[in-house]
């Protein structure tokens, strides 16, 4: 250790007080809902095309479809702390279901809707939902079937609540779409409210609290089971108005947003509802994502705003069409993405990505907005936001390291979760209120966070560590790389070897020793991978929010090194 790492002051860095943040209006669902549905009142909302007919909602029509659900779901018995479970794609109904719980004064449960019949048995067991508004068929998967296979029973009458041994809490469903037998329709669900007063829904989501519970949605689950993380309705509420700051948008700007990312993943809970909703656009949906349909969406909705996964860029670029499309409306895509070098596309946006966030603070908890030069952000992951504190500590002991050193990332402020489903709080936080990440990062002198990893992630080969991401970054700059994922394999005298596993653009050439030269001549030798395999991309197993499980590929790379 030099002298100018004993001499580095602690990393510790905050960010200025909550009150001091700009932009911040109501901090609980129902408030943020009125103030921005009074605002843009006669707007258009949100836009589903689909075969049947367009669904396009006003900003007024947004309120009162969610009021619509509060009264059906005050009719079923749902009150404050009611947890209501809402099973779908990106549509109407889900901001209605989600808003809606919220104005009934209950707790919205986002389930993801690439549950497996396990997981969501899982889901079920654990939320503690009382109500499950689920859409009825998603991508060929019958969740009707699914509900019935789970408990037989489920499915016997509409008109009565459900008794089940197996979900001793859950007593009324209700599906979005063609009708299931013994489950209520959205129509008849809807017509439960109609006796029940919108003045007394009103008052109900007056008196929501920043500090209640809003919405427990649940991790990704790339490695185990997803866990639930409860979340207030301050935390969430903040999100959303920051996203708009984030991103720098406003009402003049018109912001036409698509994705067909779940809403169900907090990330785009916050970036896609929050800054459409709070800069008054209009969220262009696609309910689960085809490149060619997001395509014909883009130019026929006129999208300024896209928002994707990485591997949905690249589709993107590969679809049918992709070269005749005009896309000259892209404003807001970052520079470095497929759609922004495409030859209609003349805006030259830097997207707020220099950011770091987890799901157990609703996302973002340090970053810089939109269009940060290069020698302010220097490629970190931001800033403390306005009231949060972040420290970079030694795994091990807990002991906070010196600036410039690495260790595991922890946080705490005003979005911070509740805590997980089931597990006493003083068992996740330390003793200052710190949540541990289990990330890797450092700090710099200027308070810059810098993230390097999972923890758990990190390759261990004779004697000496690797970051997979550093490695990744490295193989993504090859042409012939379309998407990449390190892992460490065990072996017998290493430890574990880095294990190179990519999927190479269609056409492009599968060459694991030019790929091993290439990060010769950029990494030390230590971290160029020893084996380079090559993947279809459907062989590479993706969480629903578009992580890939390391796990599995780990596993899947090790059988075929076994095998030749």
């Amino acid at each position: 250790m030099g002298a100018e790492t004993i001499n580095a002051p602690p990393s510790i860095a905050a960010g200025p007080p909550l009150a001091d943040e700009p932009g911040l209006g109501p901090l609980t669902l129902p408030g943020f809902l009125r103030a921005v549905t009074t605002e843009y009142a006669a707007r258009e909302a949100l836009v589903l095309r689909a075969a049947d007919g367009d669904v396009r909602w006003t900003y007024a029509e947004l309120w009162d479809r969610a009021l619509e659900v509060a009264r059906a779901l005050r009719a079923c018995g749902v009150g404050k702390d009611g947890r209501v479970g809402v099973l779908m794609t990106n549509r109407p109904e889900w901001l209605a279901a989600v808003f809606g719980t919220s104005l009934a004064g209950g707790v919205a449960v986002a389930l993801s809707t690439f549950s497996t019949p396990s997981e969501l048995d899982h889901l079920l067991r654990v939320s503690g939902v009382s109500v499950l508004l689920f859409e009825r068929t998603v991508a060929g998967k019958d969740f009707a079937a699914v509900l019935t296979g789970l408990e037989p029973g489920i499915g016997e009458a509409a008109s009565v609540p459900l008794r089940s041994a197996k979900y001793p809490l859950l007593r009324h469903l209700a599906a979005v779409g063609e009708p299931a037998p013994g489950i209520a329709g959205w129509d008849e669900f809807l017509q439960r409210g109609d006796a029940e007063p919108p003045d007394l829904i009103e008052a109900a989501a007056e008196a929501v609290r920043p500090s209640d519970t809003a919405a427990l949605f649940f991790s990704s689950g790339s490695t185990s089971l997803p866990k639930g993380i409860l979340n207030a309705h301050r935390g969430i509420a903040v999100q959303l108005w920051r996203f708009r700051r984030m991103y720098g948008v406003g009402p003049d700007d018109r912001v036409r947003c698509w994705t067909a990312n779940g809403f169900f993943w907090s990330g785009n809970f916050g970036m896609a509802i929050g800054t459409t909703l709070a800069a008054g656009g209009s969220l262009v949906l696609q309910a689960t994502f085809d490149p060619e349909e997001a395509l014909e969406l883009m130019q026929a909705e006129r999208v300024n705003m896209p928002l994707a996964w990485p591997h949905q860029w690249a589709q993107l670029e590969g679809a049918s069409g992709y070269g005749e499309a005009d896309l000259s409306s892209l404003r807001f895509v970052d520079f470095d993405t497929p759609l922004a070098k495409h030859p209609t596309v003349s805006s030259k946006w830097f997207e707020p990505g220099h950011a770091y966030g987890n799901t157990e603070t609703f996302t973002i908890t340090t970053g810089y907005p939109a269009d940060t030069p290069d020698d302010v952000h220097a490629g970190s992951s931001g800033v403390p936001f306005p009231g949060n504190t972040v420290k970079v500590v030694d795994p091990l002991t807990g002991v906070v390291v010196p600036r410039g050193e690495a260790g595991e990332i922890c946080v705490k402020g005003p979005t911070l979760m509740l805590g997980y489903l089931g597990t006493p709080l003083d068992e996740t936080l330390d003793a200052e209120g710190f949540f541990h990440t289990g990330d890797g990062g450092r700090l710099d002198a200027d308070g810059r966070l810098f993230w390097t990893g999972r923890l758990t992630d990190i390759i261990k080969t004779g004697g000496a560590n690797v970051s997979p991401r550093e490695v990744d970054e490295a193989l993504a700059a090859h042409p012939a790389v379309k998407v990449t994922h390190t892992v460490g394999v065990p072996h017998d005298t290493l430890g574990e070897v880095v294990v190179g596993c990519v999927v190479p653009h269609d056409g492009a050439s599968r060459d694991a020793g030019e790929l091993r030269a290439f990060l010769k001549e950029r990494l030390a030798s230590y971290k160029v991978p020893r084996h380079v395999l090559f993947f279809a991309e459907d062989d590479i197993a993706l969480t629903g929010s578009s992580k890939i499980k390391t796990d599995d590929l780990r596993k899947l790379a090790a059988e075929r090194l076994r095998n030749g």
